[in-house]
C-alpha cells in the first residue's frame, strides 16, 4: 500500500509547478490617468488615449473602436468612469446612447454591442 502522505505531497508539488508556470493575461498598455480605445479587439491595432473628455473622435478611430481600457485616477469627487457615446457630443447633442461604460481600472478586450460604434467619450461620476 502506498503512503497517503507521500501521494498527497506529490500531488501538491505537481499542482504548485503548474501554478508557478501559469502567467496572468497581459494588461492593456494604456497610460495611467487615461482612457484608451483600440481599433482591433484585444488591445490591438491603433490606440487613441485621452486624459479628458473627447467630444469628437478623429476619423481613424470614430466608429472603428473594438477594445477599451479605463486607467483613470480615482478619488473623492473625481470623474473616474468613462462613457463612450455613439455620436459626437456637440450642442445640442449629448452624444446619444452610450455604447459602453467603463468603471475605474476596467479593460474590455471586445464587446459585440459596442464594437465599431464609438464617436466620443466623456468622464463621469458613474455609469
Amino acid at each position: 500500500m502506498k503512503h497517503p502522505l507521500a501521494l498527497f505531497a506529490a500531488v501538491l508539488l505537481a499542482a504548485g509547478a503548474t501554478l508557478a508556470t501559469a502567467s496572468p493575461a497581459p494588461a492593456a498598455e494604456c497610460p495611467s490617468g487615461n482612457f484608451c480605445a483600440w481599433t482591433d479587439a484585444n488591445f490591438g491595432g491603433q490606440r487613441m488615449n485621452a486624459s479628458g473628455d473627447d467630444e469628437w473622435w478623429e476619423s481613424w478611430i470614430a466608429d472603428a473602436d473594438s477594445s477599451w481600457a479605463n486607467h483613470g485616477i480615482s478619488g473623492p469627487g473625481v470623474k473616474d468612469h468613462v462613457i463612450v457615446h455613439e455620436d459626437a457630443v456637440q450642442w445640442p447633442s449629448d452624444g446619444g446612447a452610450a455604447t459602453i461604460c467603463l468603471t475605474p481600472g476596467q479593460e474590455v478586450g471586445y464587446n459585440g454591442v459596442a464594437n465599431d460604434r464609438g464617436d466620443s467619450h466623456t468622464w463621469a461620476m458613474g455609469c
